[in-house]
């Protein structure tokens, strides 16, 4: 499977998980049914790691990938919280979009942080995906 298949499977998914939350948080706490998701995900994924055998694999982590993983995992849970908190009290067709301006601030921060180059075409592709998401945002 190549990267492109990959990256637009997790696109589907991605947006099955907003359509199925917003439909499952009704009438629940948005940090239970953070709570709740994560549990599942918790189990589901090292059902696999367990199933693949790559349990043996923890002792060949490095101190510095430790760090980054945890303090990854610490971001996605905060960032999962301000999520459902969102779909739980705005729009799915509106929450989404914002979130996923998180492309943007990735390429952003890949340029930062990570010293990847940013094309023109990268860019302009970014400076459109702002504006479109500012006319979802203020869409009546």
């Amino acid at each position: 499977m190549t990267w492109y298949i990959a990256a637009f499977l997790s696109a589907i998914f991605a947006a099955l998980v907003a359509i199925l939350a917003k439909i499952g948080i009704e009438n629940v706490d948005s940090n239970l049914a953070t709570a709740i998701r994560t549990t599942v995900i918790l189990i589901f994924t090292w059902g696999i790691v367990l199933f693949q055998k790559k349990l043996p694999l923890l002792s060949s982590i490095g101190k510095r990938s430790w760090i980054f993983l945890i303090l990854s995992g610490i971001a996605t849970g905060i960032s999962w919280l301000f999520y459902f908190y969102a779909l739980k009290i705005g729009e799915a067709s509106k929450v989404v979009p914002i979130d996923k301006l998180s492309l943007v601030l990735t390429i952003v921060f890949a340029g930062i942080i990570l010293s990847e180059r940013i094309t023109v075409q990268v860019a302009f592709g970014a400076v459109l995906m702002t504006i479109g998401t500012i006319i979802i945002a203020l869409a009546k």
